[in-house]
């Protein structure tokens, strides 16, 4: 087994012309700019440490930039009372779908990965098959994922589920949400060795951190729901640039 050191807490990012978000733990081209700072480092052999329930008391507080997406943003505005009855209907945190879609799609609801996965929550068709979604004759299940609710709903499911199936364990869900929770199992129980993976961890719980109000930190709660047996994901899926190098 390798062990490598990576230091990747920083978050850059930068708006493109469409208002569409992108970002990265690296700065991958002259786009990004940095829009959070941290200062922690993990050993992928041993993946990341789970999310406490309650925020160390240097956590920074929301980044200026990231702060101002959410201000301007329009296709963010467009879904986010969708995002609200999700976080209401299954518990978990508001702060926590935004950081993912940020990092899935950049809020871009007709987004399509290489891999195949569509709009906000970058879902693949056959994981929004398995929750009940079926094409019809005037809309396939790929052009159904586009609309907002839709995506929204079966991708705070999956989350929900995830979350469920590792209790207590922040990174992992978020992990298993990227390169599937088989992969997730595959490493005992740990982060993935995929550098894609590890970075997309760092992306989104760092935002998440960020995002999190200050004065409601300490009372983050696990989301709980469904214990259910699923498969599914896939690394690549989303905005996150590719590593190179990526297994």
């Amino acid at each position: 087994m390798i062990t490598q050191h990576v230091a990747l807490a920083d978050v850059w990012g930068y708006i493109d012309p469409q208002g569409v978000a992108h970002f990265a733990t690296e700065r991958t081209d002259e786009r990004y700019e940095l829009f959070y700072k941290g200062d922690e480092s993990f050993d992928t052999t041993q993946g990341l440490k789970a999310v406490s329930t309650a925020l160390p008391v240097d956590v920074p507080t929301v980044p200026t930039k990231l702060l101002a997406f959410f201000d301007i943003s329009p296709s963010y505005k467009l879904v986010k009372h969708h995002l609200r009855e999700a976080s209401t209907k299954l518990s978990i945190d508001y702060e926590l779908l935004q950081a993912l879609i940020v990092a899935e799609s950049g809020f871009n609801s007709t987004a399509v990965s290489p891999k195949g996965a569509v709009g906000l929550m970058q879902i693949m068709p056959a994981t929004a098959e398995r929750y009940g979604l079926v094409g019809d004759p005037k809309n396939s299940i790929e052009q159904k994922l586009t609309d907002p609710k839709t995506n929204i709903r079966i991708g705070a499911r999956y989350l929900s589920d995830l979350i469920n199936m590792f209790p207590g364990q922040l990174d992992l869900a978020v992990a298993s949400y990227n390169a599937g929770e088989g992969a997730v199992q595959k490493a005992g129980n740990r982060i993935p060795n995929f550098k894609e993976t590890q970075a997309y961890v760092k992306t989104v719980l760092q935002l998440y951190n960020g995002l999190k109000p200050p004065a409601l930190a300490e009372q983050r709660r696990q989301p709980s729901r469904i214990r259910m047996e699923l498969s599914g994901g896939a690394v690549g899926r989303g905005n996150l640039p590719s590593v190179a190098g990526l297994p």
